[in-house]
């Protein structure tokens, strides 16, 4: 199990004894296309890293879900609100391909801060991170237009572009489908 950790770029910065502390808390897990792993309203009670496939994180507005986030292998996926304030998240998080991810339980993931302390840095970094990559989205979102969005969202993940529902890709921009479709018939 150590090395294939090594392998995730995620674990890469955990010496040799982390990774094993932290393997013994683990598990890979499977699930579907589709499959809602982390649920609006309620606590979430574990963390997961992406080894393959996509996901998204969306909440759901008066008559449409609102996509903000997407994933992809390495990707962490856990509620702030739940990992932060043990309180339910206000994100849903659903599996857009078959997926195999490594999962483990929060109770012991703070455990495991508790008693050492390069897990806990580890920790610390990856919820930094995550906050650094809303921010910037947030950011683009208010200052951007929308054209700009998405030619940011080509270079920086032009895998999703392939693999991802179109009306997916364009709740994220924040445009409709039709806004999208001209705006790549522009870029071509």
């Amino acid at each position: 199990m150590i090395e294939k950790l090594k392998n995730i770029a995620v674990f890469a910065s955990l010496s040799d004894d982390s990774l094993r502390k932290l393997s013994m808390h683990i598990e890979s897990v499977m699930h579907k296309k589709g499959t809602i792993i982390v649920r609006a309203d309620k606590i979430e009670p574990h963390f997961y890293i992406l080894e393959k496939g996509i996901a998204r994180a969306y909440s759901d507005g008066e008559n449409q879900q609102i996509t903000f986030w997407f994933g992809q292998s390495g990707a962490v996926l856990f509620s702030f609100n739940s990992y932060i304030n043990n309180s339910p998240g206000y994100e849903n998080i659903e599996l857009l391909e078959h997926c195999s991810l490594i999962q483990i339980r929060l109770t012991d993931l703070f455990l495991l801060y508790n008693q050492h302390l390069e897990i806990a840095n580890w920790g610390r970094k990856i919820a930094e991170q995550e906050l650094i990559a809303t921010e910037r989205r947030l950011i683009d979102r208010a200052f951007k237009g929308a054209a700009e969005r998405y030619q940011d969202f080509v270079d920086q993940s032009p895998e999703l572009i392939k693999r991802v529902a179109l009306k997916h890709i364009a709740s994220y921009l924040g445009v409709t489908q039709v806004t999208l479709s001209r705006i790549r018939a522009a870029h071509k």
